[in-house]
């Protein structure tokens, strides 16, 4: 009969596990490649010049993705960057063996490591553009005239006394980079042949916002709250309202001339009129 029993198809035959395999992998190879490149990526630290906020060996989250909204970095961020030339000039390369360096450079290509072939650095941002940083031996670091507390620093050192500093004026879309570890942090302190050792914006990766491995060291990376004091950023934001107050002074204090002149001149006319609220 039409439409009867003998009309259905012949259900469809699942695919097998093993034939789906290679697809979900290139998915999940995708995904991952589309997440490092404009969401998040790990990053290793290699050196001592964080301590004690990273240790040498930790793995960082690093977010990719604001800066490709126009965010620029902030006051006491710690920020991944690229060597804006000569910082890592004296790094070595170790020879790893083959089979590894395969590895690590599979795992880097999707994010999961960082690249051995990469030369980036990881330091705390002091200033932003605008910003005027100095630091004299035996005392703070400045920034547009406020002293940073900055409990950040590794025991036992001190914020700039092996390299005092400034005052420098930071130019705009640059940044002053310094490690928690200031004795142990070749920064913006000894690079001032280059740019007054401040960095462009354009070469910073992305901002680490947390230590994600190993996981007894699992932690968020806030800015320190020294950052939020009151009128750090002042000079940089007063610097066009005092311009401006400059410009209208003067154009106020002829306007005023001005009526007090016309309150005069009408006062002789008419004797009666109130003159006291000129």
């Amino acid at each position: 009969m039409p439409g009867g029993p003998g009309k259905l198809g012949k259900p469809k035959k699942v695919r097998s596990f093993w034939k789906e395999l290679p697809i979900l992998v290139i998915i999940a190879l995708a995904l991952a490649l589309l997440i490092k490149t404009f969401l998040v990526q790990a990053f290793s630290i290699p050196s001592d010049s964080m301590q004690n906020t990273l240790q040498r060996g930790d793995r960082v989250l690093v977010d990719k993705l604001t800066p490709w909204f126009g965010s620029e970095p902030e006051r006491g961020e710690v920020v991944v960057f690229h060597d804006p030339g000569g910082w890592l000039g004296e790094t070595q390369t170790t020879d790893s063996g083959p089979v590894a360096e395969g590895i690590q450079k599979a795992l880097s290509f999707i994010g999961l490591m960082p690249s051995a072939e990469e030369k980036d650095l990881i330091k705390r941002v002091i200033a932003v553009g605008g910003d005027t940083v100095s630091c004299k031996r035996g005392g703070k670091v400045v920034v547009n005239g406020k002293p940073l507390d900055e409990p950040y620093i590794f025991p036992g050192n001190t914020p700039c006394d092996e390299e005092p500093f400034g005052p420098i004026k930071v130019p705009e879309g640059r940044i002053w980079v310094m490690g928690d570890h200031r004795q142990d942090s070749r920064d913006s302190r000894y690079h001032q042949n280059l740019n007054n050792g401040t960095v462009s914006v354009d070469d910073v990766v992305g901002r680490a916002f947390v230590v994600a491995w190993p996981i007894d060291r699992w932690s968020t990376l806030p800015v320190p709250g020294t950052f939020d004091q009151p009128g750090l950023g002042a000079a940089a934001a007063m610097a066009p309202s005092a311009v401006g107050l400059a410009g209208a002074l003067p154009i106020v204090l002829w306007r005023r001339r001005r009526l007090i002149a016309k309150v005069r001149a009408e006062a002789e006319v008419r004797p009666d009129r109130l003159t006291a609220d000129c």
